[in-house]
């Protein structure tokens, strides 16, 4: 059985575990960068971002992670974790780890009131729209020539994307029952793992 690992640091953790055991995988919460070495791939969850990376630093969670990753380590972040694995963010002098060639900017909707869900086509998972639900969402604002785009909003702007075995929204897949984004990224870590 694939095991995923979920940062569970600050924010929205549980819920992400709820959904990989829907679709049959095993969850597992990542404090600490021990942690790491029984799982098969990592979701960085939503929450605040700043607070999510000042505690993976402070527990060393960072550099093991930055250090899989370069190895092809799959890696999912949605809202905050987008922010977090992002190359840099814009109007803020945040530290984020750089996992993926974006550019985002936080809250980019506005507050909490300003949230809202959507259909979206995401292109690897079908046709069929996926209903994504944006609460205080950022957006991405720049995107590396290594990156698929693979959701944007009816104006054009990318609310989801991938390079290599690393995977962003800015949207929150785990609180809906369609189980379609995290199946796809359990399907980045059982490859990963049967090519050792």
């Amino acid at each position: 059985m694939t095991r995923i690992g979920v940062l569970a640091l600050q924010g929205d953790f549980a819920e992400h575990a709820v959904a990989l055991k829907n679709t049959g995988a095993e969850a597992v919460e990542v404090r600490l960068p021990a942690d790491l070495d029984s799982v098969d791939g990592l979701i960085v969850p939503g929450g605040e971002s700043t607070t999510i990376t000042t505690l993976m630093r402070e527990y060393g969670v960072d550099q093991k992670l930055t250090a899989l990753a370069a190895q092809g380590f799959p890696v999912l972040g949605t809202c905050a974790g987008m922010i977090v694995l992002a190359a840099r963010v814009v109007g803020a002098q945040q530290p984020c780890l750089g996992l993926i060639d974006l550019d985002v900017r936080r809250n980019a909707f506005g507050r909490q009131v300003d949230s809202f869900e959507t259909d979206l086509v995401v292109s690897v998972l079908g046709p069929e729209p996926l209903h994504a639900i944006f609460i205080r969402a950022p957006v991405i604002e720049r995107t590396g020539p290594k990156v698929q785009v693979l959701a944007r909003l009816s104006n054009g702007t990318p609310v989801a994307a991938q390079q290599g075995s690393i995977l962003v929204s800015a949207f929150h897949p785990e609180l809906t029952a369609d189980s379609r984004f995290h199946r796809y990224f359990i399907t980045l870590a059982t490859r990963r793992k049967a090519e050792g």
